[in-house]
Formats: C-alpha cells, structure tokens, sequence
C-alpha cells in the first residue's frame, strides 16, 4: 500500500519512541510462555477477515478509549500488530502517553503473522 507524505511523518516519528519487534523476536516472547497480551489494532473488518488466534481486538480508533478497561495493568506486555507495522507504531506511542510502560509494535504486521505459521482464526 503507498502511503501519504503526512501519514508516514507521522509513523517515522512516533518510531523514534516506540519499542518494534519483528516476527523472529514475536515468535521468541511466545515460547518463552513470557506474559503479554497480543492486540489487533486493525479496522472491524480486517479483524474478521482473519486474525492470530489468541489475539484480542482493539482497533486504533477505539483503543485510547477502551485499553483500560480490558487491560488495567500499565506494566503489561502489549504487543500491538496491523497491517504492516504503521497504525500499531503509532497506537504504541499514545499507550506510553497514557502510561502504559510495556507496548510494543509488531513490525511487519499481519502480513508477517500470516506467513509466520502461528496459529490463525
């Protein structure tokens, strides 16, 4: 997908703040059975369409407004996956301004978790 000028600014900054990992690393945390929560910040849409089974769904139009309720614990590992690695950068950066110490963006998105063999709904 080509992306606006405005859009990726937007993305590249919010990286600069970010903790990323890519699948290799992802797929690491998993065995080791570390604590995290895995969240699809895609749209309804993309959700339904497929997601890594396990995961839950809160997309970046709602998740500031919904995080807390469904994971109260700042500290938590979350890790945050969309499409490609852009959206979840971006909804990574505004988790740290809300407090949350541990979001993490999945680089290479859905698109990586699809190849990646991990368990899929």
């Amino acid at each position: 997908m080509k992306h606006s000028e405005g859009f990726l600014h937007l993305v590249n900054d919010a990286k600069t703040r970010v903790k990323q990992i890519d699948i290799d690393a992802y797929r690491k945390l998993r065995a080791s059975a570390a604590p995290h929560v895995l969240v699809d910040t895609r749209e309804e849409s993309e959700w339904a369409a497929g997601h890594v089974a396990g995961a839950i769904h809160l997309s970046k139009g709602i998740i500031e407004r919904d995080i807390e309720a469904r994971v109260p614990d700042h500290a938590a590992t979350l890790v945050l996956y969309c499409g490609g690695g852009f959206r979840s950068a971006l909804v990574a950066d505004n988790l740290q301004k809300m407090g949350y110490t541990n979001a993490i963006s999945l680089d290479g998105g859905w698109r990586a978790l699809k190849e990646s063999g991990l368990p899929l709904e």
